[in-house]
């Protein structure tokens, strides 16, 4: 059974000096039964008869066995510590001993039950219990700590509900795989692009052959070597399982694997790569030295990719939701991984008041419209016009896969827009729970509503186009042509934009207009006058270029409008936001 570091024992010895004094003087007990104490005490009294030899108990015994008392669960964990001292030696505890490192008494509980389980491999045998053995009910208590407070963090934070029943064989296993291939990449707290994945899958092949270069000699390679290292390729996560593998075989001997070490599992993308990474890093240790890499490692960039893939997973939640900071990275070894998994569970098991954890998501949640289209329905068929430039609110939702559109409420509207035209960042939009069985109600009674009604269409051509049937998939239907004051009505897309100045921190830019007789840009007039029907005054020309009027108008699509020339005129018009654009 491993060991911790000399380190991680004295942060660990610490910090259980202080928690102890908590648990005495701070309990908080909501969730414990009365049962699950006398549970508690029943097995540490079986485990100390092994320890110590049936009715020996050292000095320091407590014993309390009675769930009323104030100090039950301070006594509990004092007594599991003494037994540990005798089945791991004084001061040593497994990596993945819990403790009671938590000022939460259901926590506690826990983790004590866990330990004890712990204990009763050690001093029993894995898997074995003598009969009367209380143990649990609940089969996480039985997995290891990473996983029980990744379930208890997205649990707690996001609400989770996971689908591994109870009695399923290898319920961790399942457990920890549901987790990895459904909540953490397709539901909640997000992923990497696709694109980032293959980058991920190259780099391991950059790094694989770089460590087969140092230990089989250059270019030297086993039979049957794919060197698959095209980026495009699908069979590329195969062939770095089986190279992995070649070149475990060859420097290790036959079928020899390092502790630890996953191998291929049939997930997602995501999970293949990380356990592939985590088994290179793995083989690397072995054949290196632990921390030793080749030139030009790109593994190195990532210190958390010789950890367990849970600790990942735990580690990225907490940082998310609770604010928990890395260590410093001094190498890529297991210290650091030692040291991420303490930092980490303790983040989970002692988390910020519940309140104050809805606050900092709901924050984190929280962006800007830039002039987003927005849609009663996800399929973004019912039009309700643009969400103004700067409009604040709260995203809740994303849709599946590569999808960029989201579910968003503010005071007075409940829509979907896409996020492209928002101030969220891409990171923090992959953290939002996705639409998987969820149908949220929509509404729009905000004064810039404007519908249902079709998105406009865009019937013309370049780079803008482009942008606009990305973000959201136009309705066919195109703008009817009437005639007022003896002036032809056209679409924004029939409007010539000239830039003269942008202004992306304010959202605006300052252009000439001209106005033409199709989306061709044909045949076109100069614009000589806007009037803005929401404020009921005209638009005045900031200056002038030339023989044109230079205006100052919003980046995206407004609504409203009157933009007249001699014979034409259109009601809305759209401007490229060179901030998403790129120009």
């Amino acid at each position: 059974m491993k060991r911790m570091s000399r380190l991680v024992l004295l942060i660990l010895g610490a910090m259980l000096l202080i928690i102890g004094g908590l648990i005495v003087n701070s309990q908080d007990q909501t969730g414990v039964f009365a049962s699950q104490l006398i549970g508690l005490r029943l097995d540490i009294e079986v485990l100390a008869d092994r320890a110590f030899g049936g009715g020996t108990r050292p000095e320091l015994w407590t014993g309390n066995g009675d769930p009323e008392s104030p100090t039950i669960l301070a006594d509990l964990w004092f007594d599991s510590e003494l037994v540990a001292d005798v089945a791991f030696g004084a001061g040593q505890r497994p990596l993945d001993w819990a403790g009671a490192a938590s000022t939460n008494g259901a926590v506690i509980v826990r983790n004590i039950r866990h330990d004890i389980e712990l204990l009763a491999d050690e001093l029993i045998g894995e898997d074995l219990r003598p009969e009367g053995w209380v143990g649990t009910t609940n089969p996480l208590e039985l997995c290891d700590r990473n996983l029980i407070n990744l379930v208890y963090v997205l649990q707690t934070a996001y609400n989770a509900e996971f689908e591994t029943i109870p009695t399923v064989a290898n319920y961790c296993t399942a457990l920890r795989l549901e987790i990895e291939n459904d909540y953490i990449e397709a539901r909640n707290t997000g992923s990497p692009s696709a694109e980032v994945i293959a980058e991920m899958n190259l780099a391991i092949r950059g790094d694989l052959e770089r460590l087969a270069d140092e230990e089989l000699g250059l270019n030297n390679r086993p039979a049957d070597w794919t060197g698959n290292k095209d980026i495009n390729s699908p069979g590329l996560l195969r062939d770095n399982f089986v190279d992995i593998g070649l070149l475990a075989d060859a420097t290790l001997g036959q079928g020899q694997r390092p502790d630890g070490f996953y191998g291929f599992a049939n997930t997602s993308d995501l999970s293949a790569v990380r356990n592939l990474r985590h088994d290179l890093e793995l083989l690397a240790d072995a054949t290196q030295g632990e921390g030793v890499r080749p030139r030009g490692w790109q593994g190195l960039e990532d210190p958390l990719g010789i950890c367990d893939t849970t600790l990942q997973n735990l580690a990225m939640v907490v940082e998310f939701v609770y604010g928990y900071e890395y260590p410093e990275a001094t190498s890529t070894g297991l210290d650091y991984c030692r040291a991420v998994q303490v930092g980490a569970n303790f983040a989970a098991e002692n988390p910020p008041a519940s309140e104050v954890v809805e606050q900092s998501i709901d924050t984190r949640f929280v962006a800007e419209s830039r002039n987003a289209f927005a849609y009663l329905d996800l399929a973004a068929t019912q039009y309700m016009g643009p969400l103004p430039w700067g409009t604040q609110f709260r995203a809740w939702y994303r849709n599946y896969n590569n999808s960029t559109m989201m579910f968003i409420s503010g005071d007075d509207f409940a829509l979907y827009v896409d996020r492209r035209w928002t101030t969220l960042p891409e990171d923090v939009f992959m953290r939002l729970p996705s639409l998987e069985g969820v149908a949220p109600l929509t509404f729009c009674d905000a004064t810039w509503c404007n519908g249902p009604q079709p998105t406009p269409t865009p019937t013309g051509s370049g780079p803008l186009l482009q942008i606009i049937t990305d973000a959201t998939p136009p309705a066919t239907i195109a703008p009817e042509e009437v005639v007022s004051e003896g002036k032809t009505q056209v679409g924004w897309n029939n409007i010539r934009v000239n830039y003269v100045q942008q202004f992306p921190d304010r959202g605006v830019a300052q252009v000439t207009l001209e106005i033409c007789v199709d989306t061709n840009q044909i045949g076109c007039e100069p614009v000589t006058r806007i009037f803005d029907n929401s404020t009921g005054f005209e638009v005045a020309p900031v200056g002038s270029s030339g023989a044109a009027n230079i205006y100052e108008l919003p980046y995206g699509y407004t609504q409203n409008l009157l933009i007249e020339g001699p014979t034409l005129f259109s009601i809305d018009i759209w401007l490229n936001d060179p901030t998403i654009t790129g120009g």
